[in-house]
């Protein structure tokens, strides 16, 4: 191997995978170990200051499960990545070090309902609350953060509508608020969207998404930029200060770059317990090997399906940021560049009733509540995943009870449109 900085084809092959040493096989095995001996007294107490790197328990740290944080960090262009047990758990764990009773979040009105509702209702119990602003308004954002702010969060590709998320213009104001921007990657991936090199500080993916690609695991990550000085103000005590959870230690003085990452795992995922078991890990390695492949033809899919609807009379509006006609067409060059991902909404003309026959006729669309796969996917999202808001929440979130998202797969994009066709056909019958 040379100096030479690796392609993103390359990373997403070897980054973290190196032969295993005790055997020499070439797949990173599957270490199925809850713990692991130490040499002696003194190598497990340098373990526990942080004076090595090791691994003590798999709740903490597991030789599968870093490789696949190493590679997906390679991806990101981070300083470092935790894995844990979903994408819901990856933002916990993203939030954990900054938050406190009291503390807000400015949040995307865009957003997969799931994760409103999380910011909404559960983060509450926390004692913590969240501020949801219309990112497309720049003042709005401004005006939301206060004293009490810790962090502005985003999706860069928003779950469900596929709007495109201005992230160096919000990087801007969090940086003018001495707070990190916190952008969702999972609809785009690091193949189509680099949100650490557009000025963002940390990046959250489900890596039950596109990462796997295969529906066959849950899984989160969360890759810090280390570019964030957590020292510079007295906003995150848990990462400037000495920290009473794990002796004493002031993990933004003694680790710098790594002090999130390390604070995320020896207090986060000892603590919180959101760890990714080994076996999910070895199946998202290997899906990430397919990676840019993928997600070529996921956009190549997803663009032509969508002038297809575009262009169909039954259909009322097509949201992809791919079409010309869209008002995030312009930003896709700046933020994808590759490619406006595969998922996007559609209105039909008849309404909820419509949108529910659609959703009972399709044949090769699988009806269910994920993304990312390399089966064409589709939900409506009012009734299922959006349902427990508001109706005008689900308007603002892009899942107004008209319309219906779709999970652009890898199938043969003729077959694709000739199944929304004969459904659409019994839809609006």
């Amino acid at each position: 191997m040379t100096d030479k900085p690796q392609g993103f084809d390359t990373l997403q092959i070897h980054a973290g995978a190196n032969p295993d040493p005790a055997t020499g096989a070439r797949q990173t095995p599957i270490y199925q170990s809850t713990a692991y001996v130490f040499r002696d007294a003194e190598h497990a107490a340098a373990l526990f200051n942080l004076q090595e790197i090791g691994y003590i328990y798999s709740r903490l740290t597991n030789p599968t499960v870093s490789a696949l944080a190493e590679r997906i960090n390679a991806l990101e262009g981070g300083a470092g990545t935790i894995c844990c047990s979903s994408g819901h758990a990856a933002q916990i764990m993203a939030l954990f070090p900054l938050m406190g009773p009291g503390r807000n979040i400015v949040a995307s009105t865009r957003l997969y309902g799931g994760t409103v509702t999380q910011f909404s209702q559960t983060i509450k119990r926390f004692g913590w609350s969240a501020k949801f602003v219309d990112t497309d308004d720049l003042d709005a954002v401004r005006a939301a953060c206060d004293d009490d702010t810790r962090a502005i969060f985003c999706e860069s590709i928003a779950n469900p509508g596929g709007y495109i998320t201005d992230i160096p213009a919000l990087a801007d104001i969090a940086n003018g608020a001495g707070v990190p921007l916190i952008v969702d990657n999972t609809s785009a991936s690091a193949y189509l969207c680099r949100p650490i090199e557009l000025g963002a500080t940390l990046v959250v993916n489900s890596t039950t998404k596109y990462l796997t690609g295969n529906g066959t695991v849950t899984g989160g990550s969360v890759t810090d930029s280390g570019k964030f000085d957590w020292t510079a103000s007295d906003k995150f005590p848990s990462l400037s200060e000495p920290e009473p959870a794990y002796h004493g230690l002031a993990f933004g003085p003694a680790l710098g770059p790594m002090a999130f990452t390390f604070h995320s795992i020896a207090v986060g995922l000892r603590d919180l317990g959101m760890t990714m078991n080994p076996q999910g890990a070895h199946y998202t390695l290997m899906g990430i090997e397919t990676l840019s492949l993928r997600m070529e033809k996921h956009v190549a899919n997803a663009e032509k399906v969508a002038e297809w609807l575009e262009k169909d009379s039954r259909v009322e509006f097509v949201t992809y940021a791919g079409l010309k006609s869209s008002p995030y067409h312009a930003r896709m060059s700046k933020i994808c560049p590759k490619g406006a991902g595969a998922i996007f909404t559609f209105g039909l003309k008849g309404g909820y009733d419509a949108c529910v026959k659609l959703i009972d006729n399709v044949k090769l669309f699988s009806h269910v509540a994920n993304l990312g796969d390399t089966r064409s996917l589709i939900i409506h999202s009012a009734s299922t995943t959006h349902r427990q808001l508001n109706e005008a929440q689900q308007v603002a979130a892009g899942a107004a009870p008209n319309v219906v998202r779709v999970s652009i797969g890898t199938e043969d994009a003729d077959d694709i449109i000739a199944d929304l066709d004969q459904a659409l056909a019994k839809a609006t019958a």
